[in-house]
């Protein structure tokens, strides 16, 4: 991962220019702290470039760490390019060039350019690259910049404009708040271009069959369910990702996502080469939380090395204003989750570890929240997947980009992977359909995700144990320990008031606070960024786990709760009366209770 900037259409002198391009692009220095490339374009209105421009890349080397560094230039030296992110079929779509094209480098990203040079800045440009990547392009030639993000937003990227008309762009806020009197999110799936047809508007390029325009409402899909055409598509998605030049892992939670993530890797490794060394394997949670023992099971069973963190509530509660300050959010779901995976990859880094694999976003494809379980109809159910998806870019992906890239760490993500997207989010969603509790028969019954667990139910040669393939779903910031949530809310009682509490709609009229502990993030935000602007990146106002009005209406409760935490959801545990029979119907045993005080 890496951190990209850039100033377009500015009025500044050229030095002035350098020096403002090396002081934002260096608040993001975090994200690359490996190299540090900067090229500035002076306005020369002879050759019809009225203003300059100035382009900035700091480098985290996954890929080709001795020869790759950006901003990459073509041969002539008139296209120029900063790219975040990694291109997993690089080397096909270098096959599949018309004009043959030899590499200046191993980046992956420098395809970006023989691309452009094919296509010039269009939606065929980018809609064959298969990975997450966010890039800033600039064409000397015609003096046209142009700027893609990837299709789910995996990668962060922002745009602001400055009072004399310059445009910023950013994998990061922090370096657009002085600077910028307006910046918003750069939508996903989408490109922009300075010139032609669309100058100056945001075109959608991502339109997968079964979202066109990636908003609910369309017609939902019908696909049967073949376990083994589900399981080949996410074993490649996750082989596509082994793909680096420097030491890397997986993250291991012990829930069915990550285990699975682990559980490929460790095949692939086994496959390819008995002596290569082992998978090393990473966790986080307060001692004895669920998490902590879960992992420890898989990676027993898959022979990781394995490294199980944990952190005292009190370290937690340290790193909350940095972890606010490095998400730029102010959302309470994600800013309890993303503490602990915060001073997890400091650790990981530590290790020498610089890319892990991680399992963002099974959850939003095959329903695994838990309050899917109250999903009236396949209808409603598809859409809350497709709009989960659709803003997916405002919260994990931005916690689990964020949290890693503030040490340095890339985290990949392959249930978000293109093409398996188009396998998954295809099927039939009754397919998808959560059935339990008492009046259920034990032949139809099936609970969340349980598509993806059956596909890998192979008995006759394991992924994983019975006991993790079937573990019911925890929320990331209940299974690090459920002290942890608690510790939270008593922070905010204690400094927030109750008067300062009534007044929450006068202090924060937009996307007002709904309980204490969010009224202290929104707080610790408005220090970090300040204004209208910042505060309407961040989405919602509903600090509940379905926030979104479809989900709200399906139980009457869930509008009425202020706790996003999956044990409030009404289903966690209680969904689980009845021994389930069969392997894909396997009883969870229950999670450990909060221990009163």
């Amino acid at each position: 991962m890496c951190g990209i900037f850039a100033i377009f259409s500015s009025s500044l002198p050229e030095s002035d220019l350098r020096k403002e391009l090396i002081s934002c692009s260096s608040k993001l220095r975090h994200r690359g702290p490996d190299w540090s490339g900067y090229i500035v374009i002076e306005a020369d209105p002879s050759k019809d470039v009225p203003h300059a421009h100035g382009i900035a890349h700091e480098r985290l080397a996954i890929m080709d760490p001795e020869s790759g560094s950006q901003p990459l230039v073509s041969r002539d030296g008139s296209v120029i390019v900063a790219a975040n992110g990694e291109i997993y079929n690089f080397k096909e779509l270098y096959a599949e060039l018309k004009t043959k094209y030899e590499p200046q480098t191993g980046s992956d990203c420098e395809c970006i350019l023989p691309l452009f040079s094919e296509h010039g800045p269009t939606i065929e440009m980018v809609k064959n690259l298969r990975g997450m990547f966010s890039f800033i392009l600039y064409d000397r030639n015609t003096d046209t910049y142009f700027a893609a993000r990837d299709h789910i937003g995996i990668t962060p990227l922002y745009i602001g404009w400055g009072n004399d008309g310059s445009l910023y762009l950013a994998s990061e806020m922090k370096s657009l708040i002085d600077h910028c009197t307006k910046f918003e999110n750069f939508p996903p799936g989408h490109i922009y271009c300075s010139k032609g047809e669309n100058a100056g508007k945001f075109v959608r390029w991502f339109t997968p069959s079964w979202a066109p325009e990636m908003l609910p409402g369309g017609d939902m899909p019908t696909e049967k369910y073949h376990a083994d055409t589900l399981r080949f598509a996410f074993e490649r998605s996750v082989v596509r990702r082994m793909m680096s030049d420097v030491p890397w892992g997986v993250l291991l939670s012990g829930g069915l996502d990550s285990s699975l993530v682990a559980a490929i890797c460790s095949r692939h490794i086994a496959r390819r080469n008995p002596q290569f060394p082992k998978l090393h394997s990473f966790t986080i949670g307060l001692k004895n939380s669920p998490d902590i023992q879960a992992a420890q099971k898989v990676a027993d069973m898959l022979g990781t090395i394995h490294h199980a963190y944990t952190y005292t509530i009190e370290e937690g509660a340290d790193a909350i204003r940095d972890v606010i300050k490095t998400l730029e959010t102010y959302d309470l779901t994600t800013i309890r989750a993303s503490t602990p995976m915060y001073l997890m990859a400091r650790k990981i880094k530590a290790m020498g570890i610089k890319m892990v694999i991680s399992g963002e976003g099974a959850d939003e494809v095959f329903g695994g929240y838990l309050y899917f379980h109250k999903a009236p109809n396949e209808r409603e159910f598809f859409d809350e997947t497709v709009d989960k998806l659709s803003r997916l870019h405002m919260f994990d992906c931005l916690r689990c980009n964020k949290a890693m890239s503030a040490w340095g760490v890339e985290p990949r993500v392959p249930f978000l992977d293109a093409d398996f997207l188009d396998v998954a989010m295809n099927l039939d969603p009754k397919e998808k359909m959560i059935h339990t509790g008492p009046g259920v028969a034990p032949e139809n019954k099936r609970i969340e995700k349980w598509a993806i667990r059956k596909a890998f139910d192979t008995p006759n040669d394991p992924y994983l144990p019975a006991e993790i393939l079937w573990r019911q779903k925890e929320q990331f910031s209940d299974g690090v320990g459920y002290g942890w949530v608690d510790s939270l809310k008593d922070t905010a009682e204690k400094e927030i008031s109750d008067q300062m509490f009534a007044n929450a709609a006068n202090r924060f009229p937009h996307n007002t606070p709904t309980t204490k502990e969010g009224y202290r993030y929104r707080m610790i935000f408005e220090e970090f960024f300040p204004g209208e602007a910042a505060e309407k990146t961040v989405p919602g106002g509903k600090s509940i786990a379905c926030s979104t009005e479809r989900a709200m209406s399906w139980d009457e409760s869930f509008s009425k709760r202020a706790d996003p935490s999956g044990r409030a959801a009404g289903v966690h545990d209680s969904a689980y009366h009845t021994e389930f029979e069969a392997h894909d119907t396997v009883a969870v045993e229950p999670s450990p209770k909060k221990q009163k005080k």
